[in-house]
């Protein structure tokens, strides 16, 4: 019995065949036999939600009319659940409900992480479930100083993940890394001229004797 490789999930015969024709196929066929991708939150995997302020989510319709919704909140609002499984708290929000009638219908989902800063994303595969009337569950998802109306929690069951290349990813910081630097920067320029002020003073103080 063959066993299957976990980055079979994307690695579909259709891909394989892709990756074939155009020449990378040698090279992930050795991925492949080492297991594939990594199927549980690990350390890296936790340590690198823990920093993230956003997240893209992707559904399908059971059709596979393919849709992908924004998901944001305090650094670290996805939360390690377990080995297997993530969980974000689900907000008010345009009330078109596209992810939650996906779900409803097909269970498969994706998760996309960017760390623009570090040009570095993270894939995880897996599926996902809408949970409702959970206040317990929605008690350890919220940060009580976000702003927002949590409505019901997303619960996502890992199946892979799999971190990208750099390549192409543009270097942005978010509005709170800019104000971080400036300050920085404004303070020291506050430094320098108490210093050079000080030098001044010394200098004049010469001068006159």
């Amino acid at each position: 019995m063959t066993t299957r490789a976990s980055s079979d999930v994307a690695f579909t015969p259709a891909v394989k065949a892709a990756q074939e024709r155009l020449g990378s196929r040698r090279g992930y066929a050795s991925m492949e036999e080492r297991g594939g991708w990594p199927t549980t939150v690990t350390e890296e995997l936790a340590e690198f939600l823990a920093e993230r302020d956003s997240v893209y989510l992707a559904t399908a319709t059971a059709d596979g009319q393919p849709y992908v919704q924004h998901r944001g909140g305090a650094p670290g609002f996805v939360k390690v659940v377990d080995e297997h499984t993530l969980a974000f708290a689900d907000f008010s929000g345009n009330r078109q409900y596209v992810s939650l009638g996906n779900l409803s219908e097909n269970d498969r989902a994706f998760l996309f992480v960017m760390d623009y800063r570090n040009r570095r994303r993270i894939k995880i595969w897996g599926r996902a479930e809408f949970v409702e009337g959970d206040q317990k569950l929605l008690e350890g998802l919220v940060d009580p100083d976000y702003r927002g109306r949590p409505e019901r929690a997303l619960v996502f069951h890992v199946e892979a993940w799999d971190v990208n290349c750099p390549q192409h990813i543009p270097v942005q910081f978010s509005a709170a890394e800019v104000s971080a630097r400036e300050k920085a920067l404004q303070d020291r320029i506050v430094e320098l001229q108490r210093e050079n002020d000080a030098l001044r003073a010394d200098r004049d103080v010469t001068e006159a004797s």
